[in-house]
């Protein structure tokens, strides 16, 4: 069976995941991480994609970006992807493949559903018992989001400073956010979308990403949208505030 076309629309924000080979691990010690998020910084530099958030774990990586382009995205992973590997092989003396694969992505709807991406992604390593509180974990943005720690990697999102006016509302406001876990129906729709490369927000969200593209977004309808719908989405003008929701 063929594998689903990669959904690829410029200026919305999509979560990124990569996984280790067989699910092992990726990093080993903390310069390889340091590594990871500096090769991150010059992909995302050079490429044209802004990190809103990201989250290192032992054998996989989450990434929230914005790319500037519909190619952005793909050439920014492929240029970190080959820059770590080729570090990895000769630091460790090893070769072949690091990575399991294509990274999967899915496209997200600022609207109601960014901060919950930010939250997902940041509180990975709660959720695998690694650590009480993200506070506690040193590879990922939660720092910079809530703690105002230095990042240069970090681009933020306007939904994220709409949070509040000066830097220490909207880091309390972040904060806040983080009282209670992300509930289970949440967790399983950002899954569900970032594994099978679909798109996760409201149904005009993906009405208007469909009509844009001339193909589904949605989960278990492959190909292009129906018509109706997509005349719909059209006529309601197709590139009406998808950037900054």
């Amino acid at each position: 069976m063929p594998r689903r076309a990669r959904v690829r629309h410029a200026g919305v924000p999509q979560h990124v995941i990569q996984r280790g080979n067989n699910r092992a691990a990726c990093f080993f010690a903390d310069e390889d991480y340091r590594t990871y998020l500096d090769s991150l910084l010059e992909g995302a530099t050079r490429y044209g994609c802004d990190i809103h958030a990201y989250v290192l774990m032992t054998n996989h990586v989450h990434l929230l970006v914005t790319p500037e382009t519909a190619e952005s995205l793909s050439l920014m992973m492929r240029y970190l992807g080959s820059r770590y590997v080729q570090y990895v092989n000769h630091f460790y003396r090893r070769s072949g493949t690091l990575w399991e694969g294509r990274y999967k992505s899915s496209l997200i709807d600022s609207e109601g559903y960014l901060l919950t991406c930010y939250r997902y992604i940041e509180l990975n390593p709660v959720r695998a018992g690694m650590v009480e509180d993200a506070s506690g974990y040193r590879w990922s943005s939660y720092g910079a989001h809530a703690l105002g720690q230095a990042d240069e990697l970090i681009r933020d999102h306007p939904r994220y400073l709409a949070l509040g006016a000066t830097d220490e509302t909207r880091q309390a406001a972040y904060q806040a956010l983080f009282r209670h876990q992300v509930d289970e129906a949440l967790l399983k729709a950002i899954r569900e979308a970032v594994n099978s490369g679909t798109a996760l927000g409201s149904e005009r969200f993906k009405d208007e990403i469909e009509a844009m593209l001339a193909r589904s977004v949605r989960l278990g309808t492959p190909g292009r949208p129906r018509k109706k719908r997509m005349d719909e989405g059209m006529s309601r003008q197709c590139g009406l505030g998808l950037r900054g929701k």
